[in-house]
């Protein structure tokens, strides 16, 4: 059976993180927080949790070589309801959401620019046609991947060097620290704002979802992690950074489209027309790599719950290609049938929630399994879990107190999935005692 390369594992890190989060959420920031100097550090402090959970799950994706992502972890760390809850939240809110988030965003942007076209007819077809590409084998796969990633990043640094350097909207932004900065980094506003930033960073662990399917896992997975994370770390900062040097804050403020808007100072309405087209055209690859990674959740769980077996299924290639097509499915009816705003403001307090019990199962795993084979361990351990648990935990505290509603639907999402359990056990039971 062909197996993914290191280099398509990384592109599928890369595509999942550099998505939605980015384009979007600056302007959402500047409603609280107005400092340059404190936004960046807000990416810089989002990026360092990123790194800290890729420095984490690298060691359990290491020592436990199994695609599923945390479905695998939490059912070997804790206990194989804790890996289904976690299943149910990555194959919903954790893939198919965030799916249906960006191909809505692709068809808006799109449809900007060619107001004849149809929003969500466009991310429709987007689904459909990466979610065929992905179900047919690992090279037809990988390939996508890779060559729309590819054009994601040089489209990014083509777009950061042409702002700065034919900028000529006479913006000057204030980079350096000024008084009042200090305790911004410690307000509310500031930890309210890193749960979108959170959010445009998650997708660092999603290499961990085709451990299985990669060459050499063990090895390659730990580099594949910390590489890519680190890369995208540099990327949010560059992004960022022109954004705010090319357009003044108020312009963007409470604005989805700050790229768009960006680039309108930046190159004129005839450069944000051409930024439209860019901005859609690097979405696809975050599509794309959601519906390769995501339904290799749905795929183990259909190996181990015979209630689901038909999701175990892999075509001749080994490719789960039942999983991809009921994703995307998932996905279209996040489409058709929630809004923007919807999709984004519970999904990111779920995945949190997801990540944050992962990491902890590096303290638990080496307490429970110390002779467990360690290829790779976590580089300055305790630190770099602690610091991601820090970071999580403090965000999740002001989720519940300042958006109490989302965090009940994150809650009402984990009881569901429990639920779920229960009622896949003893019909599974039924269906083959001999496994129950």
């Amino acid at each position: 059976m062909t197996r993914f390369r290191p280099s398509v594992a990384a592109a599928i890190v890369i595509a999942n993180m550099i998505g939605t989060g980015v384009f979007t959420s600056l302007g959402f920031q500047l409603v609280e927080i107005q400092s340059a100097p404190v936004l960046l550090s807000l990416w810089a402090v989002g990026g360092l949790a990123a790194l800290c959970g890729a420095l984490s799950y690298a060691e359990l994706g290491a020592a436990l070589p199994r695609s599923g992502g945390e479905y695998n972890f939490l059912s070997e760390i804790y206990h194989p309801s804790a890996g289904f809850i976690s299943g149910w939240v990555s194959a919903t809110v954790g893939f198919a959401a965030p799916t249906a988030l960006a191909a809505m965003t692709f068809g808006s942007y799109l449809a900007a620019v060619f107001p004849q076209l149809s929003g969500i007819w466009l991310a429709t077809g987007l689904i459909v046609v990466l979610a065929v590409a992905h179900s047919r084998s690992h090279q037809s796969s990988g390939s996508t991947q890779s060559l729309f990633t590819i054009l994601k990043i040089l489209l990014i640094i083509g777009f950061a060097a042409l702002a700065l350097l034919f900028n000529d909207s006479g913006q000057a932004t204030r980079f350096l620290p000024a008084e009042g900065d200090g305790a911004l980094l410690f307000s509310g506003a500031f930890a309210v704002s890193l749960i979108y930033v959170n959010y445009a960073y998650s997708g660092w662990n999603a290499a961990t979802y085709i451990t299985g399917e990669l060459e050499r896992p063990q090895r390659s997975l730990p580099i594949v992690l910390i590489a890519s994370t680190s890369l995208v770390c540099l990327s949010y900062l560059l992004l960022n950074y022109v954004f705010l040097a090319v357009a003044p804050m108020d312009a963007m403020v409470g604005k989805v489209e700050v790229g768009y808007v960006a680039a309108s100072y930046a190159f004129g309405e005839a450069g944000a027309t051409i930024m439209g087209v860019l901005l859609a055209l690097l979405l696809v690859s975050t599509v794309s790599a959601m519906i390769l990674a995501g339904p290799r959740v749905l795929h183990r769980i259909g190996e181990d719950f015979p209630l689901f077996a038909v999701l175990g299924r892999v075509n001749k290639d080994g490719i789960p290609a039942t999983a991809v097509l009921v994703q995307a499915a998932v996905a279209l009816a996040f489409l058709w049938s929630s809004s923007f705003d919807r999709i984004l403001v519970f999904s990111g307090a779920t995945m949190a929630l997801n990540t944050f019990f992962t990491v902890m199962g590096v303290f638990v795993l080496r307490w429970r399994q110390p002779d467990l084979p360690r290829p790779f361990r976590t580089w300055l351990y305790p630190l770099p879990p602690i610091v991601f648990l820090l970071i999580t935990g403090w965000t999740l505290l002001y989720i519940v107190l300042q958006r109490p509603i989302e965090a009940m639907i994150c809650m009402g999402i984990v009881v569901s999935g429990a639920a779920f359990y229960v009622v896949s056990q003893r019909l599974g039971a039924r269906l083959d005692p001999g496994k129950s």
